[in-house]
């Protein structure tokens, strides 16, 4: 099993910030710039100031979003707004929110993580990751020199064991809580009972982990233990940069749901739905599903009901007409021809047929003079998608609050998310999925607790 252990996390005092609500953000890359202004104006103390500071126009090397969350998370730790752990602890974390009219619990427990890298033990990965959100964290991590949010990582566990011998130590405790901007009520209890903590970590036995959030993070980890070891010699083998903050969740908890993220495609020519049909060929079955794209919440419904993997809608903007289209025998065999290089579990994936079949390899034809398409907008809702498909250039801000390129999205994808069983299977095979195959709901916190790298 992964390396796990109890930790001195780093705390908010009460007394100085009032309620959590007013000092936790979601996480850095789904803040977008209106609020990044209202998390800033909840409190001085807002994690938002540490995770994701804003930038000024005289920043340079020496002074700038980074040097400036370094220089708050000290003050704050000086001045007792935050505070160390008097013991360590693994901390437990539940999430109660509503979705489809449906309440849930979620629950998990943070703890350090040794790290290992990918491929090399038992902790594995299943989306790729680049460059740029890597050295944005690495930049962070210098120079506060602690993890500000917690990796989100999912095991196997049908009968709860771990987490209800954690459960049963909360039994009474009166909960930490905080209701983030969504209002998602978060509930936060510290365990340090030393019995318990063993007992727990020992119940994890020899389970796998898979990440569902944080990659990204993850690899950053790894980058900045090995690089503290490269400018001070080897460092000893319980340094906290050998670990990072990970939040645990039983991939059997009721809590547990994956959602979707349609796709908005700019790039390709003005297409109709007899076009997509004839380029589509006899991959799939192509049924007309409706002329508008208010059609959406429907066919959508009907595709949640069908539940398989190989049913898509798709929208063609140039004559506002809706197709649901599925798989075909022979679609199957393309899939593996032109996928051969990937499991079968990838192969069967919604997000893959959409990308790697659908749009690389039938619609080539549209857009090979063009290159490579730019990358689609990824809306969960699908009110974004009928918004999108009627204002075009309004949705899809990164966490810099920047908009789409603007004009029409001349296709969109209504397709299913990957299951935890995807996760499980195409992450046993060394692989990674499509770009935004999956949507955990809710997204974790930040500021309830942080972990120290010295």
């Amino acid at each position: 099993m992964p390396d796990i252990s109890a930790f001195r996390g780093i705390r908010y005092d009460l007394g100085h910030v009032g309620s959590l609500s007013d000092v936790i953000a979601p996480p850095y890359d789904v803040i977008d710039a209106e609020l990044h202004r209202e998390l800033y104006a909840k409190s001085e103390y807002n994690c938002a100031r540490l995770i994701l500071g804003m930038d000024a126009p005289e920043d340079d090397d020496t002074h700038n979003r980074y040097t400036r969350a370094a220089r708050f998370f000290k003050a704050w730790h000086r001045d007792g707004v935050l505070f160390t752990e008097g013991d360590p602890a693994i901390y437990v974390y539940h999430q109660k929110f509503m979705e489809a009219g449906v309440a849930y619990t979620r629950r998990g427990f943070m703890c350090r993580t040794r790290l290992e890298l990918f491929g090399e033990g038992n902790i594995h990965a299943h989306e790729e990751t680049h460059s740029g959100p890597k050295a944005d964290r690495l930049n962070l991590w210098r120079e506060c020199k602690a993890n500000m949010s917690q990796i989100f990582g999912l095991y196997p566990d049908p009968k709860s064991v771990a987490q209800d011998l954690l459960e049963q130590a909360i039994v009474g405790a009166t909960p930490l809580e905080a209701t983030d901007h969504i209002g998602v009520l978060h509930r936060f209890w510290p365990v340090t009972d030393v019995a318990v903590i063993s007992a727990a970590i020992a119940a994890m036995g020899d389970k796998p982990v898979y990440i569902a959030d944080g990659h990204h993070r993850y690899e950053t980890a790894c980058t900045y233990r090995d690089q503290l070891a490269e400018k001070h010699g080897e460092i000893d083998s319980q340094h906290p940069a050998n670990f990072v903050l990970m939040m645990y969740v039983s991939m059997s908890d009721p809590g547990m749901i994956v959602l979707p993220t349609h796709r908005l495609f700019r790039g390709l020519p003005p297409i109709t739905a007899k076009q997509l049909c004839d380029l589509l060929g006899d991959c799939f079955t192509a049924t007309p599903a409706g002329s508008d794209p208010e059609a959406a919440p429907l066919l959508w419904e009907e595709i949640e009901t069908e539940d398989d993997q190989t049913t898509l809608a798709l929208f063609t903007a140039e004559d506002q007409q809706w197709t649901m289209v599925r798989l075909t025998r022979a679609g199957r065999a393309k899939m593996a021809a032109v996928a051969d290089d990937q499991c079968s579990a990838w192969q069967g994936l919604g997000v893959s047929i959409l990308h790697r079949l659908i749009v690389d390899t039938l619609l080539a034809e549209l857009h090979k003079n063009g290159g490579a398409l730019p990358a689609p907008k990824y809306v969960r809702a699908i009110d974004e998608v009928v918004d999108g498909l009627k204002r075009g250039d309004s949705i899809g801000r990164d966490h810099t609050g920047q908009l789409g390129d603007g004009g029409r999205f001349e296709l969109a994808a209504l397709v299913m998310p990957a299951t935890l069983e995807h996760i499980r299977a195409i992450s046993n095979a060394a692989e990674r999925m499509p770009a935004k195959s999956t949507y955990f709901y809710p997204k974790l916190v930040s500021g309830f607790v942080f972990n120290p790298l010295e």
